[in-house]
């Protein structure tokens, strides 16, 4: 059996926030002490403090988590500036952490440190990770890259990259009682435990295909021959390449799509464009758009896919993922998004973030990728 607790907190003080964040786990919980939790907090809080009060008051919880750009629950829904917390409770489910410092001198070699450490405390195979890395001093692909080579191509790895409310200066990431920067913490899970997923973003693509014929890690100099600001503005009737049009990418022999979504950065002197995660080459790639309608639509997609593969009788928890640029592009309609989840998991207990970057497979069975502008929904339950 898997019982879990959430809180979730907008009070601007830390130590009240926290306070009444622990009360409404321990609500849900009765006398049971969770095993194992993840927090997502908002940038200005005082994160050591919030740790150690929860270590406090759940002694020896394996604990990760991170800095964010918003955060929703089945307490409060969609938030900003608010503190949540997921604390998970099992007899027969075991929950261990690791975590990998300094990832962006060497991302194999952290994000196995990780996975060494996670895996010392548990005796059955692991079936799930979950991950709150750094996103700003290193690459999220070569993270999940790394943490895939540590467990397994097709090992389920999901999460979201820490973010700091848009300022792309400095996240945290949170590992039992201890704030760091530069890491990557995780949580693996062993045992009978249930999970489905979904994964949807809401943009279509709309221009032809074509082929990146020239690119250097997230920076794109060439589609099909022509410079990648040429390829844009063929479309765009001469237009800026924007946000607004990230690239759906298709690697080589395969039907799905991830979104890559640009950071902003064209050199129009040689025609690039850089992008928030690698673009490879000889991947085909299309010009997507999307509507606010469409980005909700999305999001009954990925719940419908996740609520079709459950496999238990019913789910305990679900853990949420939506990219920081979807609630950009939402702007005052982002609490819709939470809402329409709210619609068809009313009786679940809920939590999650706005990310720089989310990982999820695309599909049940298959290797996790690294996303933008996409919404995942995780849900966790036993037999």
């Amino acid at each position: 059996m898997l019982q879990v607790g959430v809180g979730h907190s907008n009070d601007p003080d830390s130590r009240c926030a926290v306070a009444e964040v622990i009360t409404q786990c321990r609500t849900s919980l009765g006398e049971n002490l969770p095993k194992a939790g993840i927090l997502f907090a908002a940038i200005d809080f005082e994160h050591v403090l919030i740790l150690d009060e929860i270590q406090g008051a759940f002694p020896g919880i394996a604990l990760i988590g991170g800095t964010t750009d918003g955060e929703m629950s089945s307490i409060l829904e969609y938030q900003q500036d608010s503190l949540t917390l997921m604390v998970f409770c099992s007899d027969e489910i075991e929950i261990t952490t690791g975590i990998g410092r300094g990832v962006s001198k060497n991302p194999n070699l952290v994000t196995n440190a990780a996975v060494e450490q996670a895996r010392l405390n548990i005796t059955k195979e692991p079936k799930l990770c979950l991950t709150t890395p750094e996103s700003l001093t290193t690459s999220g692909l070569g993270i999940l890259n790394g943490l895939k080579q540590a467990l397994g191509t097709n090992f389920p790895i999901f999460g979201g990259l820490t973010g700091d409310r848009f300022n792309f200066k400095q996240t945290y990431q949170f590992f039992n009682r201890e704030v760091t920067s530069d890491s990557v913490p995780i949580l693996l899970f062993a045992g009978d435990l249930i999970f489905s997923h979904g994964v949807c973003s809401g943009w279509k693509p709309v221009s032809k295909a074509a082929k990146v014929t020239k690119s250097q890690g997230n920076i794109v100099y060439e589609i099909d021959g022509k410079t990648a600001v040429d390829f844009y503005q063929n479309y765009l009737r001469g237009m800026l390449p924007c946000c607004d049009y990230p690239l759906a990418v298709f690697e080589s022999g395969k039907d799905d799509f991830y979104i890559r979504e640009m950071n902003g950065t064209c050199n129009l002197e040689v025609g690039s464009i850089s992008f928030f995660a690698d673009v490879p080459e000889n991947a085909v790639v299309q010009i997507a758009e999307a509507t606010r309608d469409e980005i909700f639509v999305a999001v009954e997609s990925a719940i419908s896919q996740a609520l079709e593969m459950y496999s238990g009788e019913k789910a305990t928890a679900a853990l949420l993922f939506s990219c920081t640029a979807r609630r950009n592009f939402l702007g005052t309609q982002t609490k819709t998004e939470y809402l329409k989840l709210k619609s068809h998991l009313s009786d679940i207990s809920c939590c999650g973030f706005y990310t720089y970057g989310e990982i999820a497979p695309m599909q049940k069975n298959s290797e996790s990728l690294y996303h933008n502008e996409t919404f995942v929904v995780l849900l966790i339950g036993t037999r």
